[in-house]
């Protein structure tokens, strides 16, 4: 999978403990190599890490290596951005986004 920089890859086997149980609201990235547009979310995403990181943890999953998590969430399209906070989905937004449009959709879940 093609990471983003300062962004964790999280698989079905620790998804439980550093998306559920994070003491931070988290932003997981369900991603695929074959996804051009989860390609260009990389640079959004290593800035929204850079810049968020002390309110938000952003986290990438790869769909076609992690199956069990990918259905229990029902992830369907790639990308799909979900926020977890306190073991919870709060948020989910299908589709490739500049990163102005993320913050602001992110706001009120921070």
């Amino acid at each position: 999978m093609i990471r983003a920089a300062g962004v964790t890859e999280v698989t079905d086997a620790d998804f439980g403990t550093e998306v559920l149980d994070a003491p931070l609201p988290v932003l997981v990235e369900f991603t695929a190599d074959w996804c051009p547009p989860c390609r260009q979310m990389g640079p959004v995403l290593t800035a929204l890490a850079a810049e968020e990181g002390e309110r938000l943890k952003v986290v990438q999953l790869d769909v076609d290596t992690n199956p069990l998590t990918t259905n229990a969430y029902k992830v369907l399209s790639m990308p799909t951005f979900m926020v977890f906070r306190d073991g919870e989905p709060v948020r989910s937004m299908v589709g490739a986004r500049p990163k102005r449009r993320l913050l602001e959709e992110l706001t009120d879940v921070l």
